[in-house]
Order: structure tokens, then C-alpha cells, then sequence
């Protein structure tokens, strides 16, 4: 079973016991989450699609850590005496994926 979820501007398909980097989102780690924004939930049976999201469904995570990336740019013209470095570090969660719940309200 799967879904279909959206937090900020971007979609995500998740399973029960996946560990999803989202943007950075305040929280501890062992912190509820809970995305309410279901646009699809497939099981075994047919695809419920929302329009554009399915009322009464969500997906409950929890939060793992939170982390970060360092990214360096450096810029470089031999001879000129140009030399530029630049840092930047981008804030992200990792969230572990509990359940699904489907709209009414049973977990599938």
C-alpha cells in the first residue's frame, strides 16, 4: 500500500516504513508528524484519488533527525587573483513513516 502526500510545494509517494527527507520542519527527533494533504491511496483494491486532496485521510510519521548538507562554491580565474569561496548549508528532516490512515479513519 502506498500514497501520495504534498508538504511545501513538492509530492512524495510513501510506504508504511519509508524515511523521507522533507524540507526542514520544527520537531524533536521521536516527534509526531502528520501530513494531511493525501492527493492518492492505493491498497489492494482500487486508487482513491483525492480532488484534489482525500478529506479525513493522512500520513502519520515520525521524526528521525535533523540534518544538514554543506554545499561549497568556489570560484577560481588563474592570473587575475580572483578567488571566491562561498558556503551554504541547507536544513532538512528525516521522517520515518508509520501508518496510513485511510478516510475512515482505519489504518490500511
Amino acid at each position: 500500500m502506498y500514497a501520495v502526500i504534498v508538504d511545501g510545494s513538492r509530492q512524495y509517494r510513501v510506504q508504511e516504513g519509508d524515511l523521507l527527507r522533507i524540507d526542514y520542519r520544527e520537531g524533536e527527533p521521536g516527534q509526531v508528524v502528520e501530513f494531511g494533504r493525501v492527493l492518492l491511496i492505493k491498497g489492494e483494491g482500487p486508487a482513491s484519488v483525492g480532488r484534489p486532496t482525500i478529506e479525513g485521510a493522512k500520513v502519520v510519521g515520525e521524526v528521525k533527525e535533523q540534518t544538514s548538507e554543506k554545499y561549497v562554491i568556489q570560484r577560481f580565474r588563474r592570473r587575475k587573483n580572483y578567488r571566491r569561496l562561498k558556503g551554504h548549508r541547507q536544513p532538512y528532516t528525516f521522517v520515518k513513516i508509520q501508518q496510513i490512515v485511510a478516510p475512515g479513519g482505519a489504518s490500511r
